[in-house]
């Protein structure tokens, strides 16, 4: 090649870890570019990929690098990387890419492995890409196996916390810290919130749908760790993650692909648990039940109060609404075996109920079940054993925090007087630690207003105060809207099967 021949610099490390505590980019940036330097070739491009595995082709700074180098312009004559397998781990993909590279008269030239474009030397690159992709594939292998031991040690592997878990130094290994899940107070009350919204309701309501939870925590001014609103994929989200049982699941998808693996490879750990394993059935049996794909629409939402519920005593089909008219003109409406009607006596022989009379029935019995002055007695014990616990996780909590700022802003004060006393210099690691210290500082002091923020003042419940909800459950149970009535229905029957 000439003088003016125009290179494009390839730099890539494979995470972000990397990127920002490594001096690989810096390394390969002073190779290449002292190659070029040797050759002549004018630098006129450099592409940076700083946390990017290069099993396949979804790098934007190797596509952008692509694209430009296939441009009708011609920009750019050779690219030029450390090694092949910079470029590309997978032989068949860098196969591809040289030939396109190719056709667009640009050469791929790795500063560690020159190779010319006979025959021998275009078989000698396709051998070193073989043996990068298998040394890729090798290295996955034992970084798998070395995470699934750590996971089986009880041991977080990274990725994004759940709401409701922080993350706490439990020891040292060399140089390496490891962490384990802890319940964050704060958050997990947010997420126990979750669970009774969706399982019990409130503030006059039955059961709610997940949609009308998303509405409710947002019309509360609760937001995710983020400061993001709810939306309805990330309440059905924390809805079904076990982890909030105490099962966390490790190594449930291939990483590259999302494809769920297989039950056998999936590891589960366990975990402090937010919510009782109980509750978090119930809300899977839940989910499972209102599934449109399962269960129509009309069962849960429709104006006939026990729809679904009711079955007939006989022949165990579902009891389904039908109408008459008397000689004086009024309609009675009654729950009829739908065998009967569809098929006639000799399917069942069935019988109907007025459907007023059923209904008191079932709504009376609820009510006096549910809301009885020894069941309600249960109830204000409960809640109070309940606050009584939160109210001393969230104190733990301050007071972790409260003293976690004050050690970081006592470092930092330590730091500054050396400073100060001329002890140490204001140097690029002193900088950084620094910075470190008042992140820290900053990150705690926003955990601590998230807990003042959410923290609910205590509400103390009379006797008395429960027994007028009591009496408000029963009126609203046997003769609210219909809607909330058969969620309550719904719900008990679920746990009467649960629990028979």
């Amino acid at each position: 090649m000439s003088d003016c021949t125009r290179a494009a610099l390839y730099l890539r490390v494979s995470t972000t870890r990397q990127a920002e505590v490594d001096l690989s980019i810096p390394d390969q940036q002073a190779q290449t570019s002292a190659y070029c330097a040797r050759h002549s070739w004018r630098i006129v491009a450099e592409y940076v990929e700083p946390g990017a595995s290069a099993m396949d082709d979804h790098r934007p700074e190797f596509q952008r690098m692509i694209e430009r180098a296939c441009d009708d312009d011609h920009p750019i004559d050779v690219i030029v990387v450390h090694s092949f397998s910079r470029f590309f781990r997978d032989a068949f993909g860098l196969e591809m890419y040289v030939r396109r590279l190719a056709k667009h008269n640009v050469r791929l030239v790795s500063i560690t492995q020159e190779l010319g474009d006979d025959p021998a030397q275009v078989m000698m690159r396709q051998v070193i890409a073989l043996f990068d992709e298998y040394q890729s594939r090798e290295n996955s292998k034992h970084v798998l196996r070395a995470m699934k031991e750590n996971a089986r040690q009880g041991f977080y592997n990274g990725s994004r916390l759940p709401l409701g878990y922080s993350l706490a130094e439990v020891e040292k290994r060399g140089h390496r810290t490891k962490k384990k899940l802890v319940v964050d107070p704060v958050e997990a009350e947010t997420v126990r919130m979750i669970y009774r919204l969706y399982l019990e309701g409130g503030a006059g309501k039955g059961p709610m749908g997940v949609k009308e939870v998303t509405k409710t925590l947002n019309g509360r001014g609760l937001r995710t760790r983020l400061g993001a609103r709810f939306g309805v994929a990330s309440v059905h989200k924390v809805l079904t993650n076990p982890v909030y049982a105490g099962r966390w699941r490790f190594n449930k998808r291939e990483a590259k692909t999302g494809r769920a693996k297989a039950e056998s490879e999936v590891i589960e750990i366990a975990v402090p648990p937010i919510i009782e394993a109980a509750v978090f059935d119930k809300a899977q049996a839940s989910l499972k039940a209102r599934d449109p794909r399962v269960l129509p629409p009309r069962v849960v939402t429709g104006p006939i109060l026990l729809t679904g519920l009711a079955v007939c005593a006989a022949c165990g089909g579902a009891m389904t609404l039908r109408t008459g008219t008397s000689k004086s003109g009024k309609v009675h409406r009654y729950y009829t075996c739908s065998t009967a009607a569809r098929v006639g006596k000799t399917g069942c022989k069935g019988r109907s109920i007025p459907m007023d009379r059923l209904d008191g029935l079932v709504t009376t019995h609820l009510a006096d079940r549910l809301f009885g002055p020894n069941r309600l007695a249960g109830i204000l014990t409960s809640l109070a054993q309940k606050r009584a616990a939160g109210d001393d996780e969230v104190r733990s909590r301050v007071e972790a925090l409260q003293s976690e700022i004050a050690q970081s802003e006592d470092k930092l004060k330590r730091l500054y007087r050396m400073v100060e006393d001329g002890v140490t210099d204001m140097d690029d690691l002193l900088r950084d630690r620094l910075a470190a210290l008042r992140l820290e500082r900053e990150h705690a002091k926003a955990a601590l207003e998230r807990i003042k923020a959410q923290s609910a003042p205590s509400i103390v419940l009379e006797p008395d105060q429960l027994e007028r909800f009591g009496t408000f459950m029963r009126e609203k149970i046997t003769v609210g809207e219909t809607s909330f009535r058969r969620a309550y229905i719904r719900k008990w029957r679920a746990r009467r099967d649960s629990n028979p």
